[in-house]
């Protein structure tokens, strides 16, 4: 009788678990020298440390007991006052009791996994994508099931066709994309396609998860409304959008605050997993941001980075060009935190990452981003992190990488 590889019952989603593919390259950016586009950090130039620290010391000091208990688990009523009047101000007014304060937007994720999706369920999500949701939803036993995008976002007429061909058994019971500024590619849904996904979502009964972390950095151009303040104009959408909002590129991402807005019955189930995930996120640090919102501190840190971030875009973008000349092939994103992009002759990022490793520069392979594991000859490349001279010196470096790939 063989002996088993280990001794324990894992449960079938962890017996051979698969990893973040993104933080699994992290040993690698801690090399004497790196320098790293592949982490979607935030710059540490971004976070005002003194503010967030005035807001903690103030609010412990006006109600330590209420900042060191156990609070309500669906969020401090502080908080989500403040955040009732954000999304008022961001096209999408709904009443406090609407919205659930969570441990970062990918606890949110989370919470509406396990409220929706039962091993087996079918789950689409645009592709590319943040790899982050499809590991949740394969832990959860999902049928996952990848709908292809475009410069403009996520080809709704491919969703239309999908969703014609394909049984009742078969219907997505939730659909996961990042409408603005999408992480990878940068892309931004069109407003046509916002409200034809919509009424397509409507007539087939599928709830759509709006992640939105970037939506609020835009560069260039007009903003588009969000999903969700398009579904609340009309009785028939408000039904099938859930929203989830984040402080982690705006404010920082140690705080692990974000939010989840949508539908009372979805939300109450949500509620019910947060209670066995974590009780409660921090009331302290929910006090603290209630603070931060009511005293305009979120307007003025975004202006701040929108202004850090278009110049580092720029910069990346004009040594890309510079460098690689008519080999690249590229998107330029009017907000976020990424670059999409090809380069003649890599048909494979993820067979070129080793030279560019050897070169000290790293990158995403586009394959992360995938469903299905093919490859991919795109690249994501953060501006956020990066100096100005880590920018154009790691273009450099990742020019000798393509060099060394084909020599």
């Amino acid at each position: 009788m063989s002996t088993p590889v280990h001794p324990y019952a894992f449960a079938p989603a962890m017996r051979e678990p698969q990893g973040s593919p993104i933080r699994e390259l992290f040993p690698y950016m801690s090399l004497p020298g790196m320098i790293s586009f592949a982490g979607g950090y935030p710059s540490p130039g971004s976070f005002d440390a003194g503010a967030l620290q005035a807001a903690a010391s103030a609010v412990m000091a006006a109600d330590p007991a209420q900042c060191l208990q156990y609070g309500p688990t669906e969020g401090m009523a502080a908080l989500r006052r403040e955040l009732s009047a954000l999304m008022a101000e961001r096209g999408a007014p709904l009443p406090s009791e609407q919205i659930v304060v969570t441990s970062g937007s990918q606890q949110g994720f989370e919470l509406l996994v396990k409220a929706l999706v039962a091993p087996g369920t079918p789950v689409w999500v645009e592709t590319p994508t943040y790899p982050a949701a499809v590991q949740a939803l394969r832990l959860a036993g999902a049928a996952v099931r990848g709908i292809p995008s475009d410069r403009d976002g996520l080809c709704v007429e491919s969703l239309a066709a999908m969703l014609a061909g394909c049984s009742e058994a078969e219907r997505p019971r939730l659909l996961y994309l990042v409408p603005t500024f999408a992480n990878p590619s940068g892309r931004t849904l069109a407003l046509d396609r916002r409200r034809a996904l919509l009424v397509l979502a409507a007539r087939h009964r599928i709830v759509v998860v709006e992640d939105d972390p970037y939506g609020s950095l835009r560069f260039d151009g007009e903003p588009l409304p969000s999903l969700l303040s398009l579904a609340a104009q009309d009785a028939a959408l408000a039904p099938w959008v859930i929203y989830l909002g984040s402080f982690s590129k705006t404010m920082a991402p140690g705080l692990r605050l974000g939010w989840m807005a949508g539908p009372a019955e979805i939300l109450r189930r949500a509620v019910i997993a947060k209670q066995v995930s974590d009780l409660c996120t921090s009331p302290w640090l929910q006090l603290a941001m209630a603070s931060c919102l009511a005293d305009g501190l979120l307007a003025r840190q975004t202006a701040r980075i929108i202004a850090l971030y278009r110049r580092k875009r720029d910069l990346m973008a004009q040594a890309l060009a510079d460098t690689f000349g008519a080999a690249l092939r590229s998107e330029m994103p009017q907000g976020g935190m990424f670059l999409w992009c090809g380069i003649e002759g890599v048909d494979d990022a993820a067979s070129l990452l080793p030279h560019a490793i050897a070169a000290r520069v790293m990158y995403v392979p586009g394959a992360s981003f995938g469903v299905d594991g093919a490859p991919s000859g795109a690249l994501r490349l953060s501006f956020a992190t990066a100096s100005d001279e880590q920018i154009v010196e790691g273009v450099a470096r990742l020019r000798q990488a393509v060099r060394a790939s084909q020599a």
